[in-house]
């Protein structure tokens, strides 16, 4: 009887050992749990149905929005967003439309007719350096008569007037849409840039280098501007064809390619009419000349005339 418990015992000693050893094996494995499936992610995503031209506005027909996988940077979800943009450069059929393939930055705020031009300022032309993009002012400029008297003075009085009005601030300085600081690196303002009427780019720079603009601000809830209509139309330093078509003739590009002399924009030639025959270039003399008169020598530069004693 005492061996019987004995060999019970060992056996179930070995038992034992055995089922340990066994569940020592299973917590050794890895636990492997179901994957459940994950849906893909996608994103709704602008693309273009037809291959859309660099420089040419886009139009709503040309775009979709198609679900991808991916959402690039700079893509778009909404169509409405890149109606009238420009590309600059041909994005292909069934490619997403990103911002860094569009016109961006001064250029998409100049409006249809209108050229952006850049002009010189100092704090005292320019509202005290307070003019910000975005305002509206009126450009004012002044012309002085050169010379003592002579007949080769360029303009035959000193003046001071309007020459266009309700014109928008593009950029000062530095300052542009989104920008704080107005000045560049050393505090000072040199520049400003003007959405200027095409046909009005003539006056504007013939103004800045014959004499001095002056910007006045203006309120933007004032409408009242210059009307056209009520002066006459300047001849033009080119004369336009008689046969020409007459929409060209009045077309801002065909007008501003016509040119405008100084004579004119003083008033001197403008008031011959629309019709008036432009006047012939007379060149004057660059280098010095003299002529003697009764009180000394009459010394002519250019436009300027000067009489020096003898």
């Amino acid at each position: 009887m005492p061996n019987l418990t004995r060999i019970l015992a060992g056996v179930l000693i070995a038992l034992a050992l055995l089922l340990g050893v066994f569940a020592w094996t299973l917590s050794r494995r890895p636990v492997s749990h179901p994957v459940a499936p994950v849906a893909q992610a996608t994103f709704p995503v602008v693309v273009a149905t037809r291959v859309l031209p660099a420089g040419k506005p886009i139009t709503v027909d040309a775009l979709r929005v198609q679900s991808l996988p991916i959402n690039p940077n700079g893509a778009f979800g909404d169509p409405s967003m890149l109606v009238g943009r420009v590309p600059t450069s041909d994005i292909g059929a069934e490619s997403p439309v990103l911002e860094a393939q569009l016109s961006s930055g001064m250029a998409e705020q100049v409006e249809p007719g209108q050229r952006a031009v850049a002009v010189r300022v100092d704090e005292s032309n320019a509202v005290g350096n307070r003019l910000r993009p975005g305002n509206l002012v009126d450009v004012f400029f002044t012309l002085k008569r050169e010379g003592n008297g002579a007949s080769g003075a360029e303009v035959d009085r000193s003046q001071a007037r309007l020459l266009m009005s309700k014109v928008r601030v593009l950029a000062f300085g530095n300052a542009t849409p989104g920008a704080d600081n107005p000045g560049d690196a050393n505090g000072m303002i040199r520049t400003a840039v003007l959405a200027v009427p095409v046909a009005a780019v003539d006056q504007l720079t013939l103004a800045e280098t014959s004499g001095r603009l002056v910007f006045a601000l203006r309120n933007p809830k004032d409408d009242e501007v210059v009307d056209p209509a009520a002066f006459a139309q300047p001849a033009g330093v080119l004369k336009i064809a008689a046969n020409a078509p007459a929409a060209d003739a009045t077309q801002d590009s065909t007008r501003a390619a016509a040119g405008v002399a100084l004579d004119q924009l003083a008033g001197a030639a403008g008031n011959a009419g629309a019709h008036a025959q432009p006047v012939t270039p007379v060149a004057r003399p660059t280098t010095r000349a003299a002529a003697r008169t009764n009180d000394g020598i009459e010394v002519i530069r250019g436009g300027r005339a000067e009489t020096v004693a003898r």
